[in-house]
């Protein structure tokens, strides 16, 4: 998916880097397969801002994605490459022989017209869904279970792809994108390929606009806040902070670990991410 520049006829387009949408074939998303989306703007149930820095944004609609894979033995064809507000990788609709149609994410040579099938007896070619131990070593895997049934969970954004490593004792070792190697159930369900939409990381909003119709509001340097407002803020002309940066509520922000060692599945973490 090559990206597309513009003349610097303005000061917003010097910078924006957005894509081309070349390799959407379908403008229109399937009625049947859309549900409501409710915003709340980073509050939860008691009108409390939990996540800072949301709100606003252009009406969206939620596409129903097909993460279980659970139409075992029936092949499917691609309708069409759309674009998902919702998340960064393109989807593919898909038209099953029995005529029910879904929503799965695109690989990044998925093509209309292309024929991809689930189950423990498909082939193990791109957009197939096997369980691990129906896959060969080596392959690039995405829109990986956890465990078995409960649908994907790993490597599900734009350009991402796992490594299967090696299989022994009924676990799968494999690399995620991280570094991190992982052991998974070799019942669990994966996809063969790479998530498609690789430029997305390279995108270049260019101007604050843009942003706000992502839903996404400004973000305020602590730095520039008054002492009541944030532990960094305040002081004569301009400071350091005056100690490592910090949080609003005073928590060490840069360099911590945020995952809890004592979690249950830290136990399948072969090797941590880097």
């Amino acid at each position: 998916m090559p990206l597309k520049s513009n003349r610097p006829i303005t000061p917003a387009l010097r910078f924006t880097e957005l894509s081309d949408f070349s390799e959407i074939t379908k403008s229109h998303p399937e009625k049947s397969l859309l549900v409501k989306k409710t915003k709340n703007a980073g509050r939860n149930m008691y009108g409390r801002i939990t996540i800072r820095h949301r709100g606003g944004g252009h009406k969206q609609f939620l596409r129903i994605i097909d993460f279980l894979r659970n139409k075992h033995g029936i092949p499917a064809k691609v309708a069409g490459i759309e674009y998902d507000p919702n998340r960064g990788a393109r989807i593919a609709l898909l038209h099953y022989k029995d005529g029910e149609k879904r929503y799965i994410i695109a690989t990044i040579n998925m093509k209309v017209g292309d024929m991809v099938m689930s189950g423990p007896t498909a082939e193990p070619t791109e957009g197939n869904a096997l369980p691990l131990s129906a896959i060969p070593l080596a392959l690039p895997v995405h829109n990986i279970e956890m465990y078995p049934g409960q649908g994907a969970k790993l490597c599900r954004s734009a350009g991402l792809s796992a490594q299967l490593m090696s299989r022994e004792g009924g676990f799968a070792q494999i690399r995620l994108p991280s570094g991190e190697i992982r052991m998974v159930r070799t019942e669990c369900y994966a996809t063969i390929g790479q998530v498609g939409n690789l430029d997305h990381q390279n995108i270049s909003l260019g101007k604050a606009g843009r942003k706000r119709w992502l839903g996404i509001r400004p973000t305020v340097r602590g730095l520039a806040m008054n002492p009541i407002d944030h532990v960094m803020g305040g002081g004569e002309g301009r400071s350091s902070g005056g100690g490592h940066p910090r949080s609003p509520w005073g928590k060490l922000a840069k360099g911590g670990k945020t995952r809890d060692r004592k979690k249950n599945s830290a136990r399948f973490i072969i090797q941590r991410r880097k």
